[in-house]
């Protein structure tokens, strides 16, 4: 009876849901101090690949803590990352713009709390190093693109509405990884000159790069408010995945 007992306590336990565990994490740039957010599923053995998210202007919020969650439950390590520093978190369009500017005025600058990110990252007990990955959004679409132009050790890049353009542009042989950039075609904030700009940057550097443009005049149409498309949103994440089992392997 109590060996009985025993296969059915087993049994249980391994058809119990996933638990999807959450925290914050202080990391450093140098003697700044940054405080991200990681998720990852407790369910599952061993080391995994791993994604990082990078934030919008109005910095690290519940919105890319989201994507982490979501990230973990599809298996993957997902940490959600600081560009601006612990307790930094802009409350108005102002500060989102003086913030945002600071890193995009500073590419090094910019390019080193990506690198900190990154190395924090690969040092999670259970991310496999050799499969990691940069996403992010609107200023952090131009992040990870940074990430890439930077010749940074990762398999892939995703860019979601982000700004196209480049104060340091990529070079033949430099970049490392593949990249793809999710766009809506008639975006405000980023002009058909600019866009066309990247794809001639990407040709010369050849990079394996693609494209996935929407027919629509909003610019972050897959975070919440007045600019969401759920369609776009529902098929870029879908991309996204596809890429990944690309780069990543199923």
């Amino acid at each position: 009876m109590k060996t009985l007992l025993l296969a059915l306590v087993v049994a249980a336990a391994s058809l119990a849901p996933a638990k999807i565990v959450t925290q914050r994490v202080d990391y450093r740039d140098g003697d700044t101090v940054l405080e991200g957010y990681l998720a990852y599923d407790d369910a599952i053995a061993g080391k995994r690949p791993a994604v990082m998210i990078v934030h919008d202007w109005d910095g690290l919020n519940g919105y890319e803590e989201t994507r982490a969650r979501q990230l973990a439950e599809l298996g993957f390590v997902g940490f959600a990352v600081d560009i601006y520093g612990k307790g930094v978190r802009p409350k108005t369009m102002a500060e989102n713009g003086a913030q945002a500017g600071k890193y995009r005025g500073d590419i090094p600058l910019y390019r080193s709390r990506l690198a900190a990110a990154l190395t924090q990252l690969k040092a999670f007990a259970q991310t496999d190093a050799s499969k990691t990955a940069a996403i992010g959004y609107c200023f952090g679409g131009t992040g990870v693109l940074e990430v890439a132009r930077a010749g940074m050790a990762v398999n892939g890049v995703v860019s979601f509405h982000g700004g196209l353009g480049a104060a340091q542009k990529a070079k033949e042989g430099e970049v490392k990884t593949k990249v793809m950039v999710v766009h809506a075609a008639q975006d405000p904030s980023v002009p058909l000159a600019q866009f066309n700009e990247f794809l001639l940057e990407m040709k010369d550097a050849k990079v394996d790069y693609q494209t996935l443009v929407y027919n629509l005049n909003v610019h972050p149409f897959t975070a919440p408010g007045p600019s969401y498309n759920a369609d776009a949103d529902r098929r870029s994440w879908a991309a996204m995945r596809t890429f990944f089992a690309e780069i990543f392997g199923k």
